[in-house]
């Protein structure tokens, strides 16, 4: 399955649809990106980020561009938005094939964890 995403939106109970999010995989100070995707209707993306053959054990980040989601949901006017991005940075191994990262935003909060 590779490394998948969601975003739900806490203060809506809706799919956080139109989020454009980047994916880069950390080498020592170095950001490699491995993907740019923007979620569909559903809150999450067409295809996974990273297929499971393409995970290598590193450091990752997932950027979600949230702030322009944020304004257009009329949440805040605040520019830029105090979760103008949200960056979540985990450590993925070869010896898993499926990670789910979720995002569950609000418009002063988040949170994340290992899904299924």
């Amino acid at each position: 399955m590779g490394l998948t995403t969601h975003v739900l939106d806490l203060a809506s109970g809706t799919p956080g649809a139109g989020i454009a999010l980047t994916l880069y995989r950390l080498d020592g100070s170095r950001k490699i990106k491995e993907a740019e995707r923007v979620t569909n209707t559903d809150g999450r993306v067409d295809e996974p980020l990273l297929q499971a053959d393409d995970i290598q054990t590193s450091a990752y980040e997932l950027e979600f561009q949230t702030g322009n989601y944020l304004r257009q949901k009329g949440w805040t006017k605040e520019e830029p938005h105090f979760l103008e991005t949200v960056a979540l940075r985990v450590t993925l191994s070869v010896d898993e094939t499926s990670y789910h990262l979720p995002l569950l935003l609000s418009p002063y909060g988040y949170q994340t964890y290992r899904g299924s």
